[in-house]
């Protein structure tokens, strides 16, 4: 079946069955390998892309289900003032240790801080919910989101 979407401002469409995962189409028909396979059951949030500005989990999420007019927004095409502060963040805190789990956690940090852009330790909590990071850097990665957010204020 033809899908069609937007993926990082582009318009693509690609040849698969309407239940392939998102997840799947990004990295073996688009080439954006940027966003991760973790777990395939949505525990684990590797695979966090934005489709409309709001966070998803692209292992679970169905092609055909997604839209044509969808902004889907993946590592590779995240960008502005927020993701631009995020990203400096995380290097000048030193985040990843392995940085398997990074790109997830990036997009959901961004998508926080686009929609809380002062977030106390429970909204940080909240907003990274699902993002697993087998290394335990989850003390510095809230500092990255705390300072990415006082640059971005």
């Amino acid at each position: 079946m033809s899908i069609k979407l937007k993926v990082n401002g582009k318009q693509h469409e690609v040849e698969v069955s309407e239940d392939t995962p998102l997840l799947w189409v990004l990295r073996d028909h688009l080439g954006l390998t940027g966003t991760k396979f973790g777990c395939g059951v949505a525990q684990c949030g590797a695979c966090t892309v934005h489709i409309d500005g709001k966070p998803r989990r692209a292992c679970v999420t169905p092609v055909a289900g997604v839209g044509a007019q969808a902004e889907i927004t993946t590592i590779e095409g995240v960008q502005g003032e927020v993701a631009n502060a995020v990203r400096e963040a995380w290097v000048e805190i030193d985040v990843p240790q392995c940085g398997y789990c990074q790109s997830g956690q990036i997009m959901s940090a961004v998508a926080l801080l686009e929609q809380n852009p002062n977030p106390d330790d429970d909204a940080i909590d909240a907003g990274m919910s699902g993002n697993l990071c087998r290394c335990a850097t989850y003390m510095r990665i809230r500092s990255a989101i705390k300072s990415a957010a006082k640059a971005g204020s």
